[in-house]
């Protein structure tokens, strides 16, 4: 008989697993005109790139791929138009395959993962691939200089109840905040190049990277990172001078007002104390990238023969002050946490996106980790960080890791504009 109403809600029915088979990128290249390898190629190559490398790496039969769902956060001309769509034509995937693209700003590529796997978890969908896409050279190309981007788009409602700066100078505020030196961030920027070193010699990447061709000619363009400077040192960062001093007096419009503005409209009582501690060196690297993971449901896994590599656990998303804009990973990994029913103590992997040095030391330090689970394989300030497609780039790293080391539990998570943290705890099969 009909379930009554309200009655589903006293009962916990179990939820189908959602398996990760595999997941593949591109290298980094570096996202400027004129010194990045892939900065002369369209957006949708880069997305056909890792797809198509999804499909001959597993057999897939691109017909019984039910949705793909993509991130990218400027979705404007060249990455407009539902980019996993046109990405996945480009490739040469049969037309049954559809696609959706979304924007969580830094992290779309966490959200993807997670909406995927709760359309197979749900028993919506049997095969889905999760991805995105981020050129950064291109988004540079199409930005306004003399308008700068703002999140609230001019909307001056919004501005007054909840003004959003610039990045950067959301990272010093936190960092002036907390207590957290620049001696405590260019320590951090320089393990992540030291670990990133290492990763790459020992080719800890070598299993997930793919090529990336010349889409008329076939010839190689790119088959290795290009952001890392391995040389890094504490005395060569000490060298470089600090960046969002000079964005805090930015105009943001005609009428004087300045990303420093932003800021002390939500904490007047930072005004003549900020410290300014990021610059080049300890900030995410600008780059271009690609990447997507294919996943199935337990009938799929059974039908194919395919071997899961992993499975998802669970996932979150929570929101968090959007003044201070980079906050949120924390709590987004207590919820994540809680609802897995494991403690900080159970993962083995954790991956937070290095946007600012600020954000992975503040984790860290908040949730009391062991420093030698964190971005075991170096971060964004190593290798950089394609916007759209960051998130999904960690997810494979994550497993790539924990198949490496022989752990069982991956989490990753990282901050996005508006105030907002993705996080997602996959385990090793």
């Amino acid at each position: 008989p009909p379930v009554p109403v309200g009655r589903i809600f006293e009962k916990e029915y179990p939820m189908a697993e959602a398996y990760i088979i595999d997941a593949c990128r591109t290298p980094r290249g570096v996202g400027k005109v004129g010194k990045g390898a892939l900065a002369h190629l369209h957006p949708q190559h880069l997305g056909a790139t890792v797809l198509a490398a999804l499909r001959d790496r597993n057999d897939l039969n691109t017909a019984d791929v039910d949705d793909i769902i993509w991130g990218t956060s400027t979705q404007k001309d060249k990455q407009g138009g539902d980019l996993g769509r046109m990405a996945a034509l480009d490739a040469g995937y049969d037309t049954k395959a559809s696609g959706v693209t979304l924007d969580r700003f830094c992290g779309s590529g966490i959200t993807t993962v997670s909406l995927a796997a709760a359309q197979i978890m749900s028993g919506m969908e049997d095969v889905v691939i999760a991805g995105g896409t981020e050129m950064m050279s291109y988004t540079a190309q199409i930005a306004d200089p003399k308008k700068p981007f703002m999140m609230d788009a001019g909307n001056l409602s919004l501005r007054a109840k909840h003004p959003q700066t610039q990045q950067g100078c959301s990272a010093d505020a936190i960092a002036t905040i907390e207590g957290i030196d620049r001696a405590a961030a260019d320590q951090l920027a320089v393990t992540s190049q030291e670990r990133a070193a290492k990763a790459i010699a020992e080719g800890r990447f070598d299993g997930s990277i793919v090529p990336v061709r010349d889409p008329e000619t076939g010839e190689l363009v790119l088959d290795k990172e290009e952001f890392p400077r391995p040389g890094t040192t504490l005395d060569s960062l000490s060298t470089l001078n600090t960046v969002f001093d000079k964005f805090m007096e930015f105009p943001i419009d005609d009428k004087g007002t300045t990303y420093g503005d932003m800021i002390y409209a939500r904490y007047p009582e930072l005004k003549g104390k900020m410290q300014h501690i990021h610059h080049a060196g300890n900030s995410s690297g600008v780059v271009d990238g690609a990447a997507a993971l294919l996943l199935a449901s337990e009938g799929y896994v059974k039908k194919t023969g395919m071997k899961p590599r992993a499975r998802i656990v669970a996932t979150a998303n929570i929101g968090d002050d959007p003044t201070l804009m980079l906050n949120a990973p924390v709590p987004a990994a207590r919820k994540v946490l809680e609802k897995a029913g494991l403690t900080t103590d159970d993962i083995d992997v954790y991956e937070i996106n290095e946007a600012f040095a600020v954000v992975a030391e503040k984790f860290i330090r908040d949730l009391k980790l062991d420093r030698s689970k964190v971005n075991i394989n170096g971060g964004a300030m190593a290798l950089g960080h394609p916007i759209g497609a960051t998130g999904s780039i960690l997810i494979g790293t994550a497993l790539d890791e924990l198949e490496r080391s022989g752990g069982r539990y991956g989490l990753i998570t990282m901050c996005a504009a508006g105030g907002m943290a993705p996080a997602i705890i996959i385990e090793r099969v």
